[in-house]
């Protein structure tokens, strides 16, 4: 009796001894798995530096300076893009597990291909993404973390944006060009003294307007309207206020850009306000297929983009949607259709 009593006590003591080895261990790899993916940073008030390295070794630093984001040199950078990498920061969670299977196999392959992101927390490095390839899902991202508390996790894991379905590297690229601030003007209607715009080859698009004081002018090729509506000098000049072009040039070589410049740009624009002095010059995209231009003509060009001379020399891809309200007179100056070719009038006499 004995015997067995000591037998059933040495089991209790080997059950208890079992339970504590295997709550310690579950406790053990949940810290580790917490490791593996606490990507997220909560408050992202306090990100000071953000370093993204692409998969080719390009890289782009965006730094906070008084609570406004520029790039290393101080330079504009889109506030977009940056909202859009604040928001990764804050609202990534952990998906899932890669299959044991299939763990190693992206393992090898995201130290040889990767985005880098380091994180700097009020001046301080704290956190490292690696984002490797997609998900199989595509609804997220396989991601690799280290921190500076606890250095780099052994596996990777998969994650995605909390309320999100989709990839998460589209918002980290180090491509300068797509950093790059896209405004062309801001202006305010009481600021602008002037506007011109000059179309090759079609002379009687030209107009111009002018404004002293208040009291407006507007005039084509020279000859002043037969009428003019107050309202819409207001309605035209209101368009000013926020003009970008689409984005930086990425296809034309330099040779093909010197090309664009030393052709014939289609349109002119110059706009004079109080400070400065701003002229743009606008060339046509040849199309392989034919389109319709804003009259309903028939041409082989590309009616949705074209590229644009700024100030700076640079050329730039701009979008008709944006500026035809400030070269297309006509549509706020009706009077102007008086001089047009009869079958481009929208109402013919």
């Amino acid at each position: 009796m004995k015997k067995k009593g000591l037998i059933l006590a040495l089991f209790i003591v080997v059950l208890a001894g079992l339970t504590w080895f295997a709550l310690n261990l579950q406790d053990g790899q949940g810290a580790s798995d917490a490791r593996a993916f606490n990507f997220k940073i909560e408050d992202t008030n306090t990100v000071s530096k953000i370093v993204i390295t692409d998969a080719f070794g390009q890289q782009f630093s965006l730094v906070k300076t008084n609570n406004s984001w520029t790039d290393l040199k101080g330079g504009c950078v889109s506030k977009t893009n940056v909202s859009l990498i604040l928001e990764a920061l804050n609202k990534i969670e952990f998906k899932g597990y890669l299959p044991q299977k299939s763990e190693k196999r992206f393992t090898e392959l995201m130290a040889s291909s990767h985005i880098k992101v380091e994180i700097f927390q009020d001046g301080e490095w704290t956190k490292t993404w690696y984002l490797g390839p997609a998900t199989p899902d595509h609804y997220g991202q396989i991601m690799l973390l280290e921190t500076a508390d606890d250095g780099k996790s052994a596996a990777p894991v998969m994650m995605k944006l909390a309320g999100m379905n989709g990839l998460i590297d589209p918002r980290f690229f180090a491509d300068p060009r797509q950093w790059a601030c896209t405004e062309i003007m801001a202006l305010q209607m009481e600021d602008i003294k002037s506007v011109k715009a000059k179309f090759q080859g079609e002379a009687y698009r030209n107009f111009e307007l002018y404004n002293k004081g208040n009291r407006f002018r507007v005039t084509q090729n020279g000859k002043p309207l037969a009428s003019l509506d107050t309202t819409n000098v207001f309605r035209y000049l209101q368009g000013f206020q926020k003009i970008h072009f689409e984005q930086k040039n990425f296809s034309l070589s330099d040779k093909q850009v010197d090309s664009v410049k030393k052709s014939q740009a289609f349109c002119m624009l110059e706009v004079k306000t109080t400070d400065e002095r701003i002229a743009l010059k606008m060339f046509r995209i040849k199309s392989k297929e034919v389109q319709r231009n804003e009259f309903g003509e028939l041409v082989n060009m590309d009616m949705n983009s074209f590229w644009c001379l700024l100030p700076d020399g640079e050329l730039v891809r701009c979008q008709y949607f944006v500026f035809n309200p400030l070269i297309l007179g006509h549509v706020f100056f009706p009077a102007m259709e008086a001089q047009f070719p009869e079958n481009l009038r929208s109402v013919n006499p």
